[in-house]
């Protein structure tokens, strides 16, 4: 038995059962068991690997599309490149080379990252020793101004709160105790939360309050100060009936209650609902989009292409295999989705079908 499984174990004996918001973050962040505390996840020898860690040519066009949107800003100086959970810092390796070649964007742009493992940070200060950087330990750390925020599967893992709707109303789930140990159940009484939220006795709704607050507080800044945040992630395009809680350990789905501390935890983004509120919020919304269109539409096949010209068969056959996986539709090109919240007036942004209805703010 893990050491964090029996510190929450011993929480919820003395406490009663707690919401898979807290289950979450203590397996995620606890600071001495915590999972995104003690390893670095990615790669072959961790849990999973990103699309920056796929292939160059994702950061490379994040990094373009950054820069045509700093410019469609007037080229402000200075402002604020951002990225919400980083990784080991090669998206914005990749976006900062490519996002360079546009004249003044270096010397106008601040990095600051937004990450709370200090495996992580290592991993970025290494990868990133030739710019300043800054770091912070959330979203809302982030220093005022113009801001062009990247966000590659972030959202994913934020706590989530999870309701069944019995006859009388919706009960939240809960993580309590078994005979065998961790196991879920149901609050014995109805909750006010989400009293006027419509659904048949079985449903079962996820919401992610810290992506709702996100969306929200980045949605009234871009609206003031200018700029645009970009989602990448993986979810519905519509919709937040049905469990997508899961556990990920070894390239591999695991039980998420099996061992705390031990494996990733993550859930659907609901992308509708998070451009919902930014639209509430006087910002605009583009998306979402699925990844495989959006990198098409931002010329991913001419960056493989220019890529793989010139080298060894074994090296072009890497390119199309990168390729495949981050634009195909039964890989990554489809499950994961694009969501862009913006200054309205910005207007259109790449990336995205022209005449896109979610552009009105409101």
């Amino acid at each position: 038995m893990s050491a964090l499984r029996r510190e929450i174990e011993n929480l919820i004996a003395s406490e009663g059962p707690i919401g898979i918001d807290r289950y979450m973050a203590l397996a995620l962040g606890h600071p001495v068991h915590g999972y995104y505390v003690t390893r670095d996840p990615l790669g072959a020898a961790g849990d999973f690997i990103t699309a920056p860690e796929i292939s160059q040519m994702f950061g490379e066009l994040l990094g373009l599309w950054a820069a045509a949107i700093w410019d469609m800003m007037g080229r402000p100086a200075p402002f604020i490149l951002a990225e919400l959970g980083p990784g080991r810092g090669t998206l914005m390796a990749d976006a900062l080379r490519a996002a360079g070649r546009l004249p003044g964007f270096l010397d106008s742009c601040a990095v600051h990252l937004v990450e709370t493992s200090p495996a992580l940070r290592a991993h970025q200060r290494a990868v990133l020793a030739r710019h300043a950087v800054a770091w912070h330990e959330s979203a809302g750390d982030l220093p005022g101004g113009p801001l062009l925020l990247l966000a590659n599967e972030f959202l994913d893992a934020l706590p989530i709160r999870q309701f069944v709707r019995g006859e009388g109303g919706w009960h939240e789930r809960l993580v309590g105790l078994s005979e065998t140990g961790l196991a879920f159940g149901l609050a014995p009484h109805t909750t006010s939360d989400l009293d006027g939220t419509a659904g048949r006795p079985g449903d079962l709704l996820e919401i992610c309050p810290a992506a709702r607050s996100l969306a929200d507080s980045l949605a009234r800044r871009l609206a003031a100060s200018g700029g645009a945040a970009l989602f990448v992630d993986y979810g519905p395009r519509e919709g937040e009936l049905g469990d997508s809680f899961q556990a990920v350990r070894r390239h591999g789905f695991a039980d998420p209650l099996a061992d705390p501390g031990e494996a990733d935890l993550t859930a659907h983004v609901r992308f509708g609902a998070l451009a919902r509120i930014a639209r509430r919020a006087g910002a605009a919304a583009q998306g979402p989009v699925g990844q495989g269109e959006f990198l098409a539409a931002l010329g991913i096949r001419e960056r493989a292409v220019a890529l793989a010209r010139g080298r060894d068969e074994t090296t072009s056959r890497a390119v199309a295999a990168a390729l495949a996986r981050l634009t195909g539709p039964k890989e990554m090109g489809e499950l994961f989705k694009v969501l862009a919240i913006s200054d309205p007036r910005l207007g259109p942004l790449p990336g995205f079908p022209p005449g896109d209805a979610s552009l009105r703010a409101g």
